[in-house]
């Protein structure tokens, strides 16, 4: 049985699930604990998952469930692919079961984030009060599609760029609030982040080298402001680049430039003999993704990964017979 909710919280009697706006129960202490071991903020997590639940139930109560299902009813809940990918978002879909039934359910088997999904294998299986398991089921179903969508994507980027050295990223082209749960995503999937926010590294952009008057001055400004934070500077040329290498560029991001354009500039780079990073960004496309790789960048920005990626389809089937758990996926939780 998963562990209790904090001593003193309102519980529904009956296995009956808490319902409106206020819907929030605390996270149990092991979804916490992975969300944690995952990277991610337990606090962050549980205030999106309840502004999630706060959409479906800011009109009332889950009434169709709640005329159809018997208070009393408890069945198991099966969250299987219908379409091979990667899993993202298993300790978020359980914040939500959390939020809705508090202690009211168990986790019978749950996959780990990162791994390959099949079709007809469930990735996460619960027991619980029917009324709670489908009350909670789209927003956990619409955060496990969505963030496993991106780990999927993700992991076919990694794929086509396998033993060049070039590392996929991802940018800050991100739904506003869900950023740091899309970009957890782009680990999964075996991406790396960029930055996270405007205050956490400098990325000197085209309309910062205007205001400034050039690459160099630009660069001259953010060392002056902010000496110790990594920075990268955009290119729009080999002209650019040039002048960002005599400045001593630490990270330069090419901009829209071809595979040929990359080469000449890890050319130019090795010529200097300078350990300037490069990362080539601007409309690129999976197909094309081994020739940027092989030129010898370290990078690949895709925003992509979390602007466009579509959603996995996993969907939530209920039984009210126990099935046997795949050995694989064996819940840690007792």
């Amino acid at each position: 049985m998963r562990p209790g909710a904090v001593p003193g919280q309102r519980r529904d009697h009956e296995g009956e699930p808490a319902t409106g706006p206020g819907v929030g129960r605390r996270l149990s202490a092991s979804t916490a604990a992975d969300l944690r071991a995952a990277g991610l903020d337990p606090c962050e997590v549980h205030r999106v998952v309840s502004a999630a639940l706060a959409e479906d139930l800011r009109y009332g109560p889950d009434v169709t469930t709640q005329a159809t299902v018997p208070p009393d009813a408890v069945a198991v809940a099966e969250i299987t692919p219908r379409a091979p990918g990667v899993l993202a978002g298993a300790p978020v879909a359980l914040a939500v079961f959390d939020a809705v039934l508090g202690a009211g359910y168990e986790v019978l088997g749950c996959a780990q984030d990162g791994s390959q999904l099949a079709p007809g294998r469930p990735a996460l299986t619960l027991r619980g009060p029917v009324r709670g398991l489908l009350t909670a089921e789209r927003t956990a179903l619409n955060f496990l599609c969505h963030l496993s969508g991106i780990a999927t994507a993700t992991a076919r980027w990694a794929a086509a760029v396998a033993g060049t050295g070039a590392v996929v990223r991802d940018s800050r082209k991100t739904l506003p609030g869900l950023r740091e749960l899309e970009k957890y995503a782009v680990r999964c999937g075996g991406g790396r982040n960029h930055r996270m926010g405007l205050g956490d590294s400098v990325l000197i952009k085209d309309n910062h080298v205007q205001a400034a008057g050039s690459v160099a001055a630009a660069m001259a400004a953010v060392r002056a402001r902010v000496p110790g934070l990594h920075c990268e500077v955009e290119v729009d040329d080999l002209t650019q680049l040039a002048e960002a290498l005599a400045a001593g560029a630490a990270e330069v991001l090419l901009d829209n430039f071809t595979v040929a354009q990359c080469a000449e500039a890890v050319r130019m780079v090795r010529g200097a003999g300078a350990a300037t990073r490069l990362e080539a960004s601007g409309g690129l496309t999976l197909p094309a993704a081994r020739a940027y790789a092989e030129t010898g960048v370290n990078y690949l920005a895709v925003g992509a990964l979390t602007h466009s990626s579509p959603f996995l389809d996993l969907g939530m089937d209920l039984t009210t017979a126990d099935r046997a758990v795949d050995p694989d996926i064996q819940a840690r939780r007792t």
